[in-house]
C-alpha cells in the first residue's frame, strides 16, 4: 500500500464536507429547542466545524507526506538486505531508487540487480507508516472535528473564529510571495559568497574575457563584462528601440483613432503575440530572421557575418515584448480623465498637441511599468538568445556578431552534470546575483519616475 496524497486530500475534503453539514444542522437544531436566536447563521456553524477538521489533517499530510520517505529508507536501511549496500556514493542512491520504484508501482520490474532484494523490505515499510499516516491524519480529523462540534452553541461567535481564520489564511497567502523572495536573495548570496571566495569579485564585474572552466578556477576567465553588454545590447536596446515605438504607436491609434470595430480585431490579435511560446520565437528568429539578417550584412558588405546575430535576437524578442508595452500603454491613456481631453481641445490644441502633451505624460506612470515590465522580460529571456545570437561571450558593438547573455550563460553553466564545489557552477549563481540587483535598481529608478510624474497630475 502506497501513500497516495491525493486521495487522502479527496478524504479529508469529503469529512469537511460531512462537518460542514453536521455542524450547520446541529446549530439550527439547538436555536429551535433554546428558542432562542443564533449570534452567528448556520453556515458559519458548519465552515467552523469543517475547517477544523480539514485544517489539522492536511497540515499534518503535508509535513508527512514530506517525512515520510525518509522514514521509510531509514528502516529499509536497517533490514539484512541493505547490508551489501556500498556506503557511500551514486550508486547507492541508484539502488534505493530503483528497489522504491518497483515497491511503489512507478516501475514493472528492478534495472539493477542489487535493487532486487531491497523490493519487498522497501513495500513494507511503506505499507507500514501509509497506514501510520492515515491512522493519525484520521485521528487528527476527528479530534478536530468534535472538538468544534461540541463548541456549538447559539450564542457562540463562529462568524468572528471563521473570519479570523480566513484572515489568517490570506495573511499566510499574502508571505509566500514574500518568504519566497527572501529564500531565492538567501539562496543566491549564500552561492554566490562560495564563489567569489575563489573568485574575485572585480573579476566578474569589471573582467573582459570569459570562459570558465571546470576543476580550479583560472585567473582572468570569469569576466563578466561581455555577458552584462549582451543582455544591455540584446534586451535593453535592440529589443526596446522595437517594441517601444510599435508599442506606443499602437496604443495611441487603438485608443484615439481607430474605430470600435476595428479595436475589436486589432487588439486581441496584437495581444496574441504575448501568449506565443518563446521557443516558436527561437525557432522563427533563427530560420528565419537570421538568415535574412546574414544575407543583408554580406550585401552591406560586413565582414564574417554569421547567421547568430545580436540583431536577430533582439528584433525577435522586441516583436515578443510589443504586447507588453502596448497592453499597458493602452489602459493608462483610457484612465486619464476625460475632462483633461476636453479641456485641452477646448483651449485650441489639436488632437496630435493633446496626445503628445497632455494624454501621454499623465499617462506615463503606467506607461513606465509597461516600459519596465518589458525590459525584465527581455532581460530574462533566453531561448531566443541561445538559437538566435549564440553563446559566444564576445565583446562587441556589431550587431551583426554573436554574443550572448547572462541568462543564456546560467542556462549553460547549470545544464548537465555538474559539481556544485566548482567555480565554473557557482558563476551561475553569482551572475544570478547580479541579474537580481540590476533588476531591482530598474524597479527602483522607474519608481521615482512615477512618482515624480504622479506628483504633478495629482
Amino acid at each position: 500500500m502506497t501513500f497516495n496524497a491525493a486521495a487522502l486530500l479527496l478524504l479529508i475534503l469529503g469529512l469537511a464536507l460531512i462537518g460542514w453539514l453536521a455542524g450547520r444542522a446541529r446549530s439550527a437544531m439547538l436555536a429551535g429547542r433554546a428558542g432562542r436566536k443564533l449570534h452567528s447563521r448556520p453556515q458559519y456553524h458548519g465552515w467552523y466545524v469543517a475547517l477544523w477538521l480539514f485544517a489539522p489533517a492536511a497540515i499534518f499530510l503535508a509535513v508527512w507526506t514530506s517525512a515520510s520517505p525518509a522514514l521509510i529508507t531509514n528502516q529499509v536501511l536497517t533490514t539484512p538486505a541493505a547490508e551489501s549496500l556500498p556506503a557511500f556514493g551514486f550508486e547507492r542512491g541508484a539502488i534505493l531508487s530503483d528497489a522504491r520504484s518497483v515497491a511503489q508501482g512507478q516501475q514493472a520490474a528492478v534495472r539493477l540487480p542489487a535493487a532486487a532484494p531491497l523490493v519487498k523490505p522497501y513495500a513494507e515499510a511503506t505499507a507500514h507508516y501509509a497506514w501510520i499516516g492515515i491512522a493519525a491524519m484520521l485521528a487528527l480529523a476527528l479530534a478536530g472535528g468534535a472538538y468544534a462540534f461540541t463548541r456549538i452553541r447559539p450564542e457562540f461567535r463562529a462568524r468572528t473564529r471563521v473570519e479570523r481564520i480566513v484572515m489568517l489564511l490570506l495573511l499566510l497567502a499574502s508571505l509566500v510571495a514574500i518568504l519566497t523572495t527572501f529564500g531565492i536573495v538567501l539562496s543566491l548570496l549564500f552561492e554566490s559568497l562560495r564563489f567569489f571566495s575563489l573568485v574575485p569579485v572585480s573579476e566578474l564585474l569589471f573582467g573582459t574575457y570569459w570562459n570558465p572552466q571546470s576543476g580550479a578556477p583560472v585567473a582572468d576567465t570569469f569576466g563578466g563584462i561581455p555577458l552584462f553588454w549582451g543582455t544591455v545590447l540584446i534586451g535593453a536596446i535592440i529589443a526596446m528601440l522595437v517594441a517601444i515605438p510599435i508599442g506606443m504607436m499602437s496604443a495611441v491609434y487603438l485608443t484615439q483613432y481607430a474605430a470600435p470595430r476595428v479595436r475589436r480585431w486589432v487588439k486581441p490579435c496584437l495581444e496574441i503575440l504575448a501568449g506565443v511560446p518563446t521557443v516558436v520565437y527561437g525557432y522563427f528568429a533563427a530560420l528565419t530572421v537570421a538568415p535574412a539578417l546574414r544575407n543583408f550584412a554580406v550585401m552591406l558588405g560586413v565582414p564574417n557575418a554569421s547567421t547568430e546575430s545580436a540583431l536577430a535576437a533582439g528584433i525577435v524578442m522586441g516583436v515578443m515584448i510589443i504586447p507588453f508595452v502596448s497592453s499597458m500603454a493602452d489602459d493608462s491613456i483610457n484612465a486619464v480623465p476625460q475632462a483633461m481631453r476636453d479641456g485641452s481641445l477646448a483651449l485650441g490644441a489639436t488632437p496630435n498637441e493633446t496626445i503628445r502633451q497632455v494624454l501621454i505624460p499623465a499617462a506615463l506612470p503606467g506607461v513606465m511599468g509597461g516600459i519596465l515590465l518589458a525590459v525584465s522580460r527581455a532581460i530574462g529571456e533566453t531561448m531566443i538568445v541561445v538559437m538566435a545570437a549564440g553563446l559566444s561571450a564576445n565583446l562587441t558593438a556589431n550587431p551583426f556578431a554573436s554574443v550572448t547573455t547572462v541568462t543564456a550563460q546560467i542556462v549553460k553553466l547549470l545544464t548537465g552534470d555538474q559539481e556544485f564545489d566548482s567555480a565554473k557552477t557557482l558563476a551561475a549563481f553569482a551572475l544570478g546575483l547580479v541579474l537580481f540587483l540590476v533588476t531591482l535598481l530598474l524597479n527602483i529608478v522607474a519608481l521615482r519616475i512615477v512618482k515624480k510624474y504622479r506628483e504633478a497630475y495629482e
